[in-house]
């Protein structure tokens, strides 16, 4: 490697990057992922290829050669991300202070400086190792020349360019000018391929001899490559990289100006400070020399670096494990022992389904100590698969310890687990954690997959379900995977579950507030959703088809209404037609537009519309009736358990930031209830003969947290005393007596009460109200005269946010702001409105879980039969036999206020019937 110059493509690796980790915020939410990628694979470059001299070649600022040539060269291009052109100084700041030179050469492209650096490296007596992922860069290999892909882990020298591209380096300039390059906006022939420019090259050996023998070759193609004959030796120009550019402006030569020089640790160790990457800051501090690193703790989603292999890249190298596979009884009897004996077992489960409830059992992992860990098969039916001990042996063996309490269990989203070993009659206990949950906790705002969490927190990367069954009608079931290769995969899970908890929990034991969200709150939740999804809840479905027929009907009736607006009969659910209607025959006004330039005919356009124009509205109104049709009347008869008689939503944990749960198939959490349509569906969801539905929800749950954060004295004041606070409101803002407030001002009070703390503006309390601005101002100018306190918290939650990057709950979970000190002023605005909103909005997620948790403890301690059914929003459902109503409406609300103290009383209030529309 002494006699090699080794040269970075710079700016392929800037994009490639950023878009590989594109979420990664240091704590005042700058954006650092193509920063992080860029010194990360640095660091391993320098590792990997320990070259003398070494070059990191962007491209400069302004028009090169190729723009003069053809002025619509790159014309396609996006500008720069916003978030990417902000990380470009401090890429360059890392860049120089890891001793690498940077050479950004005006009027030409990166590309081209590396071409010329090869041919002069060449003469000097030197190797080139050029490290790009930019198919171009192809036509540079030689015997002196290759390239490496570190993303990809792939080395391309002229075999390897030959078998990749079906033609030699020398070829694939006549190849790229044939194929075009769309990246670039560079035309080749239309409709001609990677497979027909090879197949042209092959007969014709060159792009001229291609040209000369157009007239033979047949077909539409044939046709394209005559007229394009004129284009392609512009074309061939333009996709050239040149090796003859004159660089002495910026370089005296190879041997003097590109050597590796040493580390600036001062300014490595400033910019480390500065974005949060800790582990190489420590290792700074240690003293220890830049080599194969470790992803810092602020983490990111590695989405699109996971395509890479385990080694190299933006991966570790894959660390040395022991992995068994369990078939016989005697190692059977020896994991139990292990797992009896340890502190702390990872358990995974891989079954035939994501269908929680209806899945089969497949296998089981365990995991108790880094780096071993063993797959259970019980269930692999393919040809000549080895035999297996059964489900029923293993579980009713494994049980015992499932149902120990005793026995510590860690997992990846156990809450699913729980329920396949359900589906055989195990009751999981003794869940301790569940890294899905710490990922949640520790950083919400982030993706919190097995395969993201390993990239960021271990950087590994895990073998995916992808790999391991296929996709789409090619993927096999896991009872199908070769058992080979099934113990990989699965005891992989168990062993990076422990690893992963290994990183992340210590980061949450030592933060008392995130461990009190995380032990108190969020593992115990998970234990309890369980339960209210396998309780499932009863639908009359025959109810329901008679309102899926009622809806038809009237939207049959709409669908007429629409045509004599019109004026001819259309297709409703066509944009299309629906826009040549609206602003071609009708001629409305354009409110705004589509991508692709036609005028948007979505919700928000035509809500607009509706204020001064009938069509709209009654379009407004037909689409709202489908969507009730296709996702509830038509839908949730077809999702009933045909083994329980009953529908089971799914409640996602980890996806809202806020802490609030998400139902999904079905979402029972979206269904609305200030239509009338809407309420009939509610109608559905009954409680079985001898029971009632019993709904409790929290009173004015934001509201009464506004008041204890801001400590406002006179919201406080108005909850202490029960009185109305929309009318507390109107009265403070009107200057009148409660008592002499009309039901007009109340509904102003309402709608700013709510309207402010969701940070609602002037413009748009006028909207709201039909009012005019200067009115809606003077309003909220009166409500922050009379609210002070209010005020007072606004401006200090904005502040503290953009100093932090999160705000908090009032018990302490964090809410991550990842752009609050973005430059771009919307992005910035939304998030500041977040942070005031998302407190309450928090704590009120917290809250429902609080109570959800004393709910379940109090009907298991007492062994009643009444089963919660769902959670929506501040709302818990129940089930109720008749016997227990008296004794679960007396205790219910009293639970709910008591789960934690504010400055204001909590108030639940209950509604009993024999559906859910009855008892809200």
């Amino acid at each position: 490697m002494q006699k090699t110059l080794l040269l970075v493509d710079g700016s392929s690796y800037l994009y490639r990057a950023f878009h590989a980790l594109p979420d990664m915020r240091n704590a005042e939410g700058a954006p650092t992922g193509a920063l992080y990628g860029i010194i990360n694979m640095l660091r391993r470059l320098r590792n990997d290829y320990p070259a003398s001299y070494v070059a990191c070649v962007f491209d400069a600022k302004g028009k090169t050669f190729r723009d003069d040539l053809y002025p619509d060269y790159k014309a396609t291009r996006k500008s720069m991300p916003e978030d990417l052109a902000l990380q470009i100084e401090p890429i360059h700041a890392a860049v120089r202070a890891l001793g690498w030179p940077i050479l950004m050469v005006e009027g030409i492209e990166a590309d081209d400086v590396i071409g010329t650096l090869s041919v002069q490296a060449t003469a000097a007596g030197l190797d080139t190792i050029v490290s790009t992922g930019d198919k171009d860069m192809a036509q540079l290999v030689n015997e002196h020349v290759t390239l490496v892909n570190t993303m990809s882990n792939e080395v391309l020298d002229i075999a390897g360019v030959t078998a990749k591209f079906g033609v030699p380096p020398e070829r694939i300039v006549d190849y790229l000018s044939l194929i075009g390059d769309t990246v670039d906006n560079v035309p080749g022939v239309e409709k001609c391929g990677p497979k027909t420019a090879v197949k042209w090259l092959t007969a014709y050996g060159t792009l001229d001899g291609v040209m000369a023998n157009a007239d033979k070759i047949s077909g539409v193609v044939g046709e394209n490559l005559r007229r394009a004959l004129d284009w392609l030796p512009q074309g061939r120009v333009l996709v050239t990289v040149k090796t003859d550019c004159d660089l002495s402006a910026h370089m005296s030569s190879i041997l003097e100006s590109l050597t590796m020089q040493p580390q600036d640790k001062d300014v490595l160790k400033e910019l480390f400070t500065r974005y949060n990457f800790r582990t190489w800051l420590r290792e700074l501090s240690d003293g220890a020399e830049a080599g194969a690193s470790k992803a810092p703790m602020v983490g990111a989603s590695a989405a699109a670096a996971l395509e890479a292999p385990a080694q190299g890249g933006l991966f570790a190298a894959a660390p040395k494990v022991e992995y068994e596979t369990v078939l016989t009884d005697a190692q059977l009897d020896q994991w139990i022992a292990t797992i009896n004996a340890a502190e702390l077992t990872a358990v995974d489960t891989e079954t035939t389904s994501l269908e929680a409830m209806q899945a089969e059992l497949v296998g089981i992992s365990l995991c108790c100590e880094p780096g071993r860990a063993a797959y259970i098969p019980v269930a692999h039916n393919y040809q000549d698969a080895p035999v297996q001990l059964s489900r029923q042996h293993v579980l009713e063996k494994l049980k015992p310890w499932l149902e120990d309490a005793s026995k510590p269990k860690l997992g990846q989203h156990l809450k699913y687990d729980s329920h396949i070993f359900a589906n055989y009659g195990v009751r999981l206990a003794g869940v301790k954690h569940d890294t899905l949950l710490e990922s949640y906790v520790f950083e919400s705002h982030r993706p919190h997959d097995m395969d993201s969490l390993a990239a960021r927190h271990l950087e590994r990367k895990t073998i995916t379900y992808a790999e391991v069954c296929g996709k789409g009608a090619s993927q096999i079931g896991f009872n199908e995977v070769a058992i080979e290769r099934a113990t990989e995969y699965a005891a992989e899970d168990a062993e990076v579950t422990l690893a992963l908890h290994q990183a992340m929990w210590p980061q949450i034991e030592h933060d008392d507030k995130l461990r009190f969200i995380y032990e108190k709150i969020e593992v115990p939740t998970s234990v309890v959703l369980q339960k209210i999804e396998r309780n499932g809840v009863l639908i009359d479905s025959e109810r329901l088809g008679q309102q899926s027929h009622d809806l038809g009907k009237r939207m049959l009736e709409i669908e007429q209404q629409a045509y004599d607006l019109a004026g001819q009969p259309f297709n409703l659910n066509s944009p299309k037609q629906l826009g040549e209607i609206l602003f071609g025959k009708l001629e409305l006004p354009v409110v705004k537009k589509t991508a692709s330039g036609a005028p948007s005919t979505d919700e928000e356009v035509l809500q607009k519309l509706a204020e001064d124009y009938p069509l709209p509205k009654v379009l407004l109104d037909y689409r709202g009736l489908a969507k009730l049709k296709s996702t509830y009347t038509d839908k949730l008869p077809k999702m009933v358990n045909p083994a329980t008689g009953r529908v089971h939503t799914n409640y996602a944990q980890a996806v809202a930031v806020t802490g609030r749960l998400s139902s999904n198939d079905p979402n029972l959490q979206n269904i609305p209830i200030r239509t009338a349509e809407g309420r009939r569906i509610r109608e559905a969801f009954v409680a079985p003969e001898g029971s009632v539905i019993v709904s409790a929800d929290y009173s004015q749950i934001e509201l009464r947290i506004m008041a204890h954060i801001s400590e406002d004295e006179n919201m406080l004041k108005a909850f202490a005393n029960n009185e109305d606070i929309h009318r507390a409101t109107a009265a403070e803002i009107f200057g009148i007596a409660p008592e002499q407030v009309e039901s007009e001002q109340r509904r102003y009070a309402k709608v700013i009460n709510f309207g402010l703390i969701y940070g609602m503006s002037a413009f748009g309390l006028a909207s709201n109200l039909g009012i005019e601005r200067a009115a809606a101002q003077m309003y909220i100018d009166k409500y922050f005269m009379r609210f002070s306190g209010v005020k007072r918290y606004m401006d200090e939650t904005r502040l503290q946010a953009k100093a932090r990057g999160y705000v908090e709950t009032v018990f302490g979970r964090r809410l991550w702001l990842p752009e609050i000190n973005s430059p771009n002023g919307p992005r910035r605005q939304g998030a500041e409105r977040a942070a005031i909103n998302a407190p309450m909005q928090g704590t009120a997620a917290d809250l429902i879980k609080m109570a959800m948790i004393a709910v379940q403890d109090w009907l298991e301690t007492n062994s009643l039969q009444t089963r919660m059914i769902m959670q929506v929003h501040d709302e818990l459902v129940l089930e109720v036999p008749q016997q227990e109503l008296e004794m679960v409406r007396e205790k219910l609300p009293e639970l709910m206020k008591n789960v934690a103290e504010l400055k204001v009383p909590l108030l639940a209030e209950v509604g009993i019937g024999k559906n859910w529309d009855e008892a809200h």
